[in-house]
């Protein structure tokens, strides 16, 4: 296979997991803060697993295609769903609960394709170089990787939001204006992957996902045995 067909191929496997991991990321921020007061998600059309709602052409396909060419985890990000969390009800604490829904979202789809890569292998028995188990496996990788990805406690990340709604106010106010710089946080730790000072902690961090995945599974993968 040349690298032109190694590209396509790379682009066809993970097009659909990337573009669902990150939309259905971004509604689950929208959904919850429409739970606790605030509508403007809702308002801006963006409760949609729609991926073209959600698209950022930079970080929605490309980036995550050369960090995957790289090899490293296939991360990337949507425009923001927009939360005015003045309009919260309990603006601080609810915060975190806005940003910790992006990354159950990933969790739950993770979860949810690792369950059909095993039915797929185990049921139906598919071989492993079939392109839907090799979807199925970009699914639960991709989903992994942006949930311990956005679990990294730094603003503008969702990690970064959680430990501001935790924190004792003055400390918290302090806390969040790191987001202002939000594009060099991110060009850092991408520039920290490349160079292998991020890669050992997210791939821990995936492996340590996916085993609760399976775990999770176990009595779907005993029954199909």
């Amino acid at each position: 296979m040349n690298e032109t067909d190694s590209i396509i191929q790379t682009i066809t496997v993970y097009l659909i997991p990337v573009l669902f991991a990150i939309s259905l990321h971004e509604a689950a921020h929208g959904y919850v803060a429409r739970y606790f007061g605030d509508p403007t998600a809702a308002n801006e059309g963006r409760l949609t697993a729609n991926p073209l709602r959600h698209i950022d052409p930079f970080g929605t396909v490309i980036l995550p295609l050369i960090l995957s060419l790289l090899h490293l985890p296939a991360l990337g990000y949507a425009k923001p769903v927009p939360v005015d969390f003045g309009r919260l009800r309990n603006p601080k604490k609810q915060m975190a609960l806005v940003a910790a829904a992006g990354p159950a979202a990933n969790f739950a789809m993770g979860l949810g394709w690792m369950a059909l890569w095993v039915v797929m292998i185990q049921a139906l028995g598919m071989p492993p170089d079939d392109f839907f188990v090799k979807m199925a496996e970009a699914g639960y990788g991709v989903n992994s990787a942006m949930c311990i990805f956005n679990l990294i406690p730094l603003p503008p990340l969702d990690g970064g939001r959680i430990v501001t709604g935790i924190l004792p106010m003055p400390l918290a106010r302090k806390y969040a204006q790191i987001e202002r710089y939000g594009m060099y946080v991110f060009i850092g730790l991408i520039l920290m992957m490349q160079f292998g000072l991020l890669t050992g902690f997210l791939v821990g961090g995936m492996h340590f996902l996916q085993s609760i995945f399976y775990v999770l599974l176990y009595p779907l993968i005993f029954i199909l045995s």
